[in-house]
């Protein structure tokens, strides 16, 4: 197992939550995709207002790291269309992957309809580009029982609208890391939340992103079978370092 294939370098902190300037945050982000380049990290993962910029340095560099970003993020709550828009300008600009926060507020609701819709929509413009297509449904804003039945209904819209795609260009990821929860408790990936959205949306790829933050836990999670793990400690997990960032 090379850990490296498994990690998307991540940093999706704005200016404004990383209380740096607008030049001070794009070097950060431009540091990280040097890092992703020379480690081999399978992709590196940040905002949309970053995507043309780092895509032009990766070209620069003739590197074959991927370039993801995210949709709607944290919250999920926009609409379809708005959702739809923010996918085309990345793609233009440059992105191989975008992970879409879906409306999980709107599932918890039971408003199911605008979950499928946005699922199947989405999906449809990304998987028709060939880009790569995630859907993060915020493990920590979910019961155990809405983990394993949205992770299931994305699975579903998948095998009835979409199964005409690569099955493994479309996962289901469990978290934004930006999801703010009560008491201390873990608002990314674990083991327990990860068997069952392992065991609810196969065949579709499981993304594990918030909370990884050793080498030991990251093979944990590729034990259990995710195929991606979305961290901001990629080269620290790598070298078996101590993490000590909350981020």
């Amino acid at each position: 197992m090379k850990l490296s294939d498994y990690l998307d370098s991540t940093y999706l902190k704005n200016s404004k939550q990383s209380g740096l300037s607008d030049s001070k945050t794009l070097e950060k982000v431009h540091a990280l995709t040097e890092e992703a380049i020379s480690n081999g990290f399978f992709a590196v993962m940040i905002r949309p207002d970053y995507v043309r910029s780092v895509r032009m340095l990766i070209e620069e560099k003739n590197a074959i790291v991927k370039l993801g970003t995210v949709i709607d993020f944290p919250e999920g709550k926009g609409t379809v269309t708005e959702k739809i828009s923010e996918a085309q300008k990345a793609i233009g600009d440059g992105a191989d992957e975008l992970d879409f926060v879906v409306d999980y507020t709107a599932f918890k609701k039971g408003n199911e309809e605008k979950v499928r819709e946005e699922v199947e929509l989405c999906s449809r413009l990304g998987l028709k580009e060939e880009k790569v297509v995630k859907w993060i449904i915020e493990t920590a804003a979910l019961t155990d029982d809405e983990i394993a039945k949205l992770s299931l209904l994305i699975k579903e819209i998948y095998l009835e609208k979409l199964s005409a795609f690569p099955v493994e260009n479309i996962f289901v990821k469990s978290s934004t890391g930006f999801f703010e929860t009560v008491d201390g408790k873990p608002n990314g990936a674990n083991e327990h939340v990860i068997k069952i959205m392992l065991e609810n949306a196969s065949p579709l790829p499981v993304k594990a992103a918030g909370g990884v933050k050793t080498k030991a836990e990251a093979e944990a999670m590729i034990s259990l079978g995710v195929k991606r793990i979305g961290t901001s400690s990629a080269l620290q997990i790598v070298l078996g370092e101590e993490v000590k960032n909350n981020y």
